[in-house]
């Protein structure tokens, strides 16, 4: 679940549309959903969308594991940060991801723990 979760966080930072979109056909199942109390998305395209928007609310900025994966069965939790390099994190948060049994993302849940006012 490591890996996965590493791939999941360079797939967030992944600026080059073209490259991005190729990890998420990679690591995402494709009947994938991704749910967060900003968006929500199911399928690989809007997955990719929901990167890209990201992306354009926070230029420059990177997600980072804030901690280490805690995984069973075919489920992790990790906590992220998101915020531009060497600087305080300006949101926080947290996702469970499950896994199809060949070990590409079918769902991941995220929950926001600390953003901007």
């Amino acid at each position: 679940m490591q890996e996965i979760v590493q791939r999941y966080m360079a797939t967030w930072n992944e600026t080059d549309p073209e490259r991005r979109r190729k990890l998420v056909d990679e690591l995402w199942d494709d009947q994938a959903s991704y749910i967060d109390p900003l968006a929500e998305a199911h399928g690989r395209d809007a997955i990719d969308a929901v990167i890209a928007a990201a992306q354009a609310q926070f230029p420059g900025f990177i997600f980072t594991l804030n901690g280490p994966v805690d995984a069973h069965h075919q489920q992790a939790r990790f906590t992220w940060a998101l915020g531009p390099a060497d600087a305080e994190p300006v949101v926080i948060g947290f996702d469970v991801a499950v896994v199809t049994e060949d070990g590409r993302l079918r769902t991941v849940l995220g929950f926001l723990d600390q953003v901007p006012a």
